[in-house]
């Protein structure tokens, strides 16, 4: 598992790996080894439809992705490549405009070479999702067969 320096050094830094997510003001809510939060502030810009004031759903992917990104990390424990495989979004109602937009995303199984991660979505309250996921990323670091460590 993760060392608690290393945790604090993602928490400051991963942001800043991707401009996206820096543009998007996304935040660090919590983190730990076992479960990542990152919050989206609401903005105007994210609205898919005006009129009802429903956030496009777009947005709401790159969060999930991007949380899930750091779920991996710190459960692996140290920097290294990763790449979303999959990624299935169940949206289970609409979010709307006016409040952030919050994901809670953990890994709950990491092999070496892929890693799998749970998400919920949600505005005001945990318990009333709006979005759940499953994700897998692929761990670009893993030893492959031939490979001196591999298995």
């Amino acid at each position: 598992m993760s060392d608690p320096d290393f945790i604090d050094a993602l928490r400051e830094r991963y942001l800043a790996l991707s401009p996206h997510m820096a543009e998007c003001g996304m935040q660090v809510g919590a983190l730990s080894a076992d479960a990542a939060v990152l919050i989206l502030p609401w903005r105007e810009d994210w609205l898919g439809d005006s009129e009802s004031g429903r956030i496009n759903p777009g947005v709401i992917t790159v969060l999930v992705d991007s949380a899930a990104g750091l779920a991996v990390l710190a459960r692996v424990g140290q920097r290294e490549p990763i790449a979303t495989l999959d990624l299935r979004m169940d949206y289970l109602r609409p979010a709307f405009r006016g409040a952030a937009v919050h994901c809670r995303t953990s890994c709950f199984r990491l092999t070496q070479s892929i890693a799998f991660v749970r998400a919920t979505v949600w505005q005001h309250d945990e318990e009333q999702p709006i979005a759940s996921a499953q994700l897998v990323f692929m761990r670009s670091n893993a030893p492959r067969p031939g490979q001196a460590g591999a298995p």
